[in-house]
């Protein structure tokens, strides 16, 4: 039986109060276990529209129509409208989704921050940032947060590094194949297990090739019809959380046709075997239906002494 682990990135105001109990109650219906990843800081949406220079942008906010999903409300949030703190507004609704057995972690502080400053960012930027969303996330639950998924799919080094620090155990910051450690240029682990994510996500896939709200599911079932030992699927409370709901439903019925059965984050990192999991130093890359660099996983790390054997 192959496992595919649900990661739920909550990135706005909007996608907490509405998406994620929608979505809690879908897969409590369907008995799915999933680790949700909370942005706890403002909601600062209406910031990312200066990724319009971005190369491949237009296209994926035609494809994807970002105001009927966002709503133009959050789209104005932290540009004509001041950015709500979502922490301190849905407090209660996140811990509720603790209570109701799913996994919880840390998205981010502060998500179009994150994801558009992060990767050229120092040491002390990132400790801020990263600190800030762990001190939030211990005032709402109680406890540290040990699971982390990167915004924006954006890391740097330093973050990896303070993730070991803050007491992370298990990280899905990026796109890739499978479990691995993250190192540096000389081998060197410099943060927890990484489960990246291994699947398209909706917002890839939606406009391209004929794929529609109706059929864009066939597509992700195509790719996992050959059952695997693991996959990370990636979706947002604000997509299949609201308007895509019906289709997270079709993937979710489909993929336990397929014999997959559904894990959090946190489960599928207890089953791996540290010591046999690949090193490889982190790096960026691009994503089909994605604008931008993102962290991908690289080729495994061969020392000299491995490369000249």
């Amino acid at each position: 039986m192959g496992v595919i682990a649900l990661k739920i990135d909550v990135d706005t105001w909007r996608g907490t109060r509405e998406g994620v109990p929608a979505l809690a109650k879908l897969l409590e219906r369907l008995d799915a276990p999933a680790t949700f990843l909370f942005s706890l800081g403002p909601d600062h949406t209406g910031r990312a529209l200066k990724r319009v220079f971005r190369p491949g942008f237009f296209g994926k906010v035609a494809r994807t129509s970002v105001v009927e999903h966002y709503g133009l409300k959050t789209l104005m949030y932290g540009v004509l409208l001041p950015g709500p703190d979502i922490g301190l507004r849905e407090a209660e609704g996140l811990r509720a989704i603790a209570r109701a057995g799913f996994e919880t972690g840390v998205h981010t502080w502060d998500h179009v921050r994150w994801q558009d400053n992060v990767a050229g960012a120092g040491e002390a930027w990132t400790r801020r940032e990263l600190t800030r969303a762990v001190e939030r996330y211990s005032e709402i639950f109680g406890a540290r947060p040990s699971v982390h998924g990167a915004a924006g799919w954006q890391m740097n080094e330093a973050a990896y590094r303070l993730q070991k620090e803050l007491g992370f155990s298990v990280a899905s910051d990026g796109r890739g194949t499978q479990p691995y450690w993250p190192c540096d240029a000389q081998g060197e682990v410099i943060g927890p297990v990484q489960l990246p994510t291994t699947l398209p996500t909706l917002d890839e896939l939606l406009g391209l090739d004929g794929w529609t709200v109706d059929n864009v599911h066939e597509a992700l079932l195509a790719r996992t019809q050959e059952l695997a030992p693991l996959h990370v699927y990636t979706l947002h409370a604000e997509l299949e959380g609201q308007k895509l709901a019906p289709v997270f439903e079709r993937l979710l019925r489909g993929w336990r046709e397929q014999g997959y059965r559904f894990a959090t984050l946190g489960e599928c990192a207890a089953y791996l075997e540290p010591a046999r999991l690949p090193r490889c130093p982190v790096g960026l890359g691009t994503i089909p239906g994605r604008s931008g660099q993102l962290v991908v996983q690289q080729a495994e790390f061969r020392s000299k002494a491995r490369q000249a054997a």
